[in-house]
């Protein structure tokens, strides 16, 4: 049997030399995602749509990194952070916006909202309110996948707090067992809401949660695209390579509260600040500028076309209908005419 310890205790391989158009789409990405959640934020405290609402902003790097690693067919299913996923996807800002809003030009038609997303074209499977409630069902769909002989990775993605839930553990046996194609992701922010990872279990390091079913786990530099890329990159290829699941501790840091209503009193303006000198957007520019790949110029332009894009996608949203009151009966079974559904 092999040792588990060894096995686990990794830190992610050096990142991949990757040169100007990979630097530029992460900027691009990051800075439209950057600008939405800011415009989200600010549209939320305005009363323009309801529900909760949750920021991705300083978490960048995970999806851009991620996007340039994977391919157009791979899965990712998540928790209620969203927004910013079929963003990096390639959906419209204008029809995310008008799902936040809950209109019926919105991706899931108006009927997910911030916190449930889905955007079926894309392989999103969701945005899930339950927390942890997406890590079995991110096992299932590797498990559809494998069983149907097809060439997926399912990347299933929650954060640190959602790691204390039973269900990760009992996942992670049968995924082993299995040999299932899914990478395990912890979008480690430090924070279950405003617990610290500190207070929530005498394990800290949460790349080794895996470790009494033999899942190797490695620590990602989260606030890194490059990193991100390399290992996601290394992890699909190992989930492809029929080794079975693999966990990533990816470590980042969120800027903004855990949702709108979070005071944010368990963490100090210190820290935080402290954490925005490694801002990601920040340190994309840096690179692009450092190795004269591009100019502030047109950086900037990039900037205020992302901002533009937001603003279009604010007004296609509040001039959207909303679903019409038959849309209730709508998606709730595959067959349109399923029994008792009317009655």
């Amino acid at each position: 049997m092999s040792n588990p310890t060894t096995a686990t205790k990794k830190k992610a391989a050096a990142p991949p030399a990757l040169g100007k158009e990979t630097h530029l789409r992460w900027y691009k990405d990051m800075i439209l995602m950057r600008r939405f959640e800011e415009k989200a934020g600010q549209l939320y405290t305005m009363q323009k749509f309801g529900g909760f609402c949750h920021l991705y902003i300083g978490q960048e790097a995970v999806l851009a990194g991620m996007i340039t690693a994977i391919r157009p067919t791979d899965r990712i299913i998540t928790g209620y952070r969203d927004h910013a996923h079929p963003l990096v996807l390639g959906e419209s800002p204008g029809r995310v916006m008008a799902e936040l809003y809950a209109r019926a030009t919105g991706t899931s038609k108006g009927k997910g909202g911030s916190m449930h997303y889905f955007d079926k074209e894309r392989n999103l499977f969701g945005g899930h309110g339950i927390v942890g409630g997406q890590i079995g069902l991110g096992a299932g769909i590797a498990f559809a996948d494998k069983y149907r002989g097809e060439d997926h990775a399912t990347l299933c993605m929650f954060g640190d707090g959602a790691s204390r839930q039973g269900i990760l553990h009992e996942t992670f046996n049968m995924a082993m067992t299995w040999k299932l194609p899914v990478i395990f992701i912890i979008e480690n922010n430090n924070y279950a809401m405003g617990t610290s990872v500190e207070r929530t279990s005498n394990v800290h390091d949460l790349s080794t949660l895996g470790e009494s079913y033999d899942m190797p786990g490695v620590v990602v530099d989260g606030m890194s695209c490059e990193a991100v890329h390399g290992a996601i990159a290394d992890a699909c290829a190992h989930v492809r390579a029929g080794k079975g699941p693999i966990l990533l501790d990816i470590r980042t840091y969120r800027y903004r509260g855990h949702s709108m209503s979070d005071p944010q009193k368990y963490r100090t303006k210190e820290e935080v600040e402290e954490y925005k000198k490694q801002d990601p957007i920040e340190n994309v520019r840096s690179v692009l500028l450092e190795k004269k790949w591009t100019t502030a110029e047109e950086l900037e332009a990039m900037d205020t076309a992302a901002k533009k894009e937001v603003e279009e996608a604010v007004k296609f949203a509040e001039e959207s209908p909303s679903p019409a009151t038959e849309e209730l009966w709508n998606d709730v079974y595959k067959e349109p005419d399923y029994p008792f559904i009317k009655d």
